[in-house]
């Protein structure tokens, strides 16, 4: 056994020096360096989940969608108890689905709700899943399924999970549907519960530029943000 464990040891210290390269690599955003170590290794080890997050995570950086949803997939098999596996999934397949045609966008989109739906159910707290929600109801046409109610359900989650989120959705919610007045009266409140965000800053001043014609108030309230 001694033996064998010795004959083993540099293969081990081998594979364990390219993984921590294919970390480094990713970590430092140099995904296609990363990528070559991190499949070498994902054919000699296919059920480390680092392994596969971090290949579905460049897949889906490089919008190769199919692929980011089947590494996501296998995630999801490997430990259905995660909830941020499903997050991923459901936001991999929601970026296939715009670019398919409409019958197969449609066939999707159930796959795509219930993959967030269960992220909030294995993590009540999940801060992801409800804002792709809101973005998916408010965007879907009603015939198949959007809703302006289902979208403000979760807004008002997001407001009791964290104020800044529940605002920033509502200003959405009000901003898509163009009610600019109650828009701008949610982004105000994003940034007092935000202790002022850049976050509630631009979306005030990209409402003020872009959709109410008012430049003046926008470059106010940048140059507010710089000081």
């Amino acid at each position: 056994m001694k033996h064998l464990l010795f004959l083993l040891f540099p293969f081990l210290l081998f594979a364990q020096s390219n993984y921590d390269r294919a970390q480094r690599f990713f970590d430092d955003k140099k995904y296609d360096q990363a990528k070559p170590l991190l499949e070498s290794l994902y054919r000699s080890n296919a059920t480390n989940l680092t392994i596969i997050e971090n290949l579905g995570d460049i897949a889906g950086y490089n919008k190769d969608w199919p692929e980011a949803i089947a590494y996501y997939k296998k995630l999801k098999t490997l430990k259905p108890q995660e909830s941020n596996y499903y997050y991923k999934y459901g936001g991999a397949s929601g970026m296939y689905a715009l670019e398919v045609n409409n019958f197969k966008a449609l066939g999707m989109l159930d796959d795509i709700k219930e993959s967030f739906e269960k992220a909030i159910q294995l993590d009540p707290k999940h801060i992801g899943a409800r804002w792709a929600l809101v973005e998916l109801y408010i965007k879907l046409p009603g015939i198949v399924g959007g809703s302006e109610s289902k979208a403000k359900k979760y807004s008002n989650e997001l407001l009791a999970i964290s104020a800044v989120d529940g605002y920033l959705s509502r200003g959405k919610i009000e901003e898509y549907f163009k009610r600019y007045k109650a828009a701008e009266v949610a982004y105000k409140k994003a940034i007092i519960a935000s202790n002022n965000s850049v976050e509630s800053y631009r979306k005030l001043a990209d409402l003020y530029k872009n959709k109410m014609n008012e430049p003046a108030k926008a470059s106010a309230l940048l140059e507010q943000l710089k000081k």
